[in-house]
């Protein structure tokens, strides 16, 4: 079998490893989780928390048309926050809530948001399209990660919209990062998965604070997507897969294919 006991460097977050993990270990792969993301609090809530008050309508006659939730993190934190606040975002009937991809909008379902629109390219990119002149003239909340690309905000003030972005939480880089990185290379390892740009440029760091060269030597890179595959060259390590569809699922399937190719070689 060409996946059994092949390993994948899992880079992803401690708390968002599983899925990709368990799927990969459902078909015989051996993953290695790595994590290079820690998700933390942004600096500070007040911004958010101001934002998210003004959601409620019998307080500010709903000052946002739009909420545009980016990842399962951002959703987790909007709900909590929302709880606390003691707003109940589940009674905003005329809110429309737009969700970056599938994942990001099965979180914000189980916790009670009415998604609207979930673009069939899970990025920004595909997102901006998927809202189009939707937003013209209207007052779009972003909620988001501390560092982002600002391909949404920018796109959507040019098509009209009013936008707020605010920063739901941050990434980190975790303690024991650099020591985990070299077990796990000392060990062997046959892919490198990539979920985010964060999780290249957090990988590559580590990798030079450890004295070891990146791209890893002998190892393919397989990316969520377009845009991470982008900041993996940037770096110098063309992937040897993509997902497509750009989630979990579809980075697993990507996985598959690239080892069933070095196994063809071999």
């Amino acid at each position: 079998m060409p996946l059994s006991g092949r390993r994948v460097l899992v880079t992803r977050a401690l708390q968002q490893a599983g899925k990709l993990s368990d799927g990969l270990q459902a078909l015989g792969m051996e993953p290695v989780e790595v994590p290079v993301l820690e998700i933390r609090p942004p600096d500070s809530y007040d911004p958010l928390d101001a934002a998210l008050r003004k959601l409620e309508p019998v307080k500010f006659s709903q000052v946002f048309d739009w909420l545009i939730l980016t990842s399962a993190n951002t959703v987790l934190t909007v709900a909590a926050r929302c709880k606390l606040l003691e707003v109940d975002f589940a009674e905003i009937k005329a809110l429309k809530v737009a969700a970056v991809g599938s994942a990001t909008a099965e979180a914000a379902r189980k916790v009670g948001f009415r998604v609207t629109v979930v673009p069939d390219s899970y990025h920004s990119e595909g997102l901006v399209a998927a809202l189009g002149s939707s937003v013209l003239g209207k007052r779009v909340l972003l909620a988001r990660a501390k560092v982002a690309r600002d391909v949404i905000p920018d796109a959507l003030t040019a098509v009209g919209a009013l936008m707020t972005v605010v920063d739901a939480y941050q990434t980190a880089l975790p303690d024991g990062s650099r020591e985990s990185l070299v077990e796990a290379l000392r060990a062997g390892v046959d892919v490198a998965t990539f979920t985010s740009s964060s999780s290249v440029r957090n990988l590559a760091e580590v990798a030079r604070e450890a004295g070891i060269a990146f791209p890893l030597a002998g190892v393919a890179a397989v990316s969520i997507g377009p845009v991470t595959s982008a900041t993996l060259r940037e770096q110098g390590w063309e992937p040897a897969g993509e997902a497509r569809p750009s989630d979990i699922p579809g980075l697993i399937a990507a996985v598959e294919r690239v080892i069933k190719g070095i196994g063809n070689r071999e």
